[in-house]
């Protein structure tokens, strides 16, 4: 400890958010507005097909392995495996279907939703730039045995 620490600020632990029940809210509003739109329902009904989906999307959701810290289902490589190809396929159709809407209905919370998702398209893109930097680190230092043992022979 230095002499000056006691007069430096403590850092504080990294705070772990729950995002689950923003991106329920999200998608809760999504459905509404597609709802609304392509089967004209009114008010904050919706209609049973789209009920029936937004309930097995949100069961599944509690049940997310990536726990408290999960991306946002949009973007989650697990999205087939969650909630099956065919529920999947229209989540996914709604979701993108309606999101004009919700940048003129809902522009704040849209554009948070935007955000999240441009966070975990960079994760992602982080994850395939360290993995392709390690093959190459790996395809290098097998050229380079190779080459010594030529050399050596």
């Amino acid at each position: 400890m230095s002499m000056f620490s006691r007069f430096l600020p403590k850092r504080k632990p990294v705070e772990i958010k729950n995002n689950i029940p923003k991106e329920k809210a999200n998608i809760r509003k999504t459905f509404g507005l597609y709802c609304h739109s392509h089967h004209n329902t009114s008010g904050d009904k919706l209609c049973p097909k789209c009920t029936a989906l937004l309930a097995t999307i949100m069961t599944r959701m509690n049940r997310c392995p990536y726990g408290i810290t999960k991306p946002i289902c949009d973007r989650c490589d697990r999205t087939v495996q969650c909630f099956g190809p065919h529920q999947a396929r229209d989540f996914l159709h709604i979701m993108s279907s309606a999101q004009k809407r919700m940048f003129l209905r809902h522009p704040m919370m849209a554009f948070k939703h935007k955000l999240a998702s441009m966070g975990v398209d960079y994760a992602k893109y982080q994850q395939a730039k360290k993995i392709d930097d390690r093959v190459k680190a790996r395809e290098e230092t097998a050229k380079k045995r190779a080459k010594d043992r030529k050399a050596k022979k």
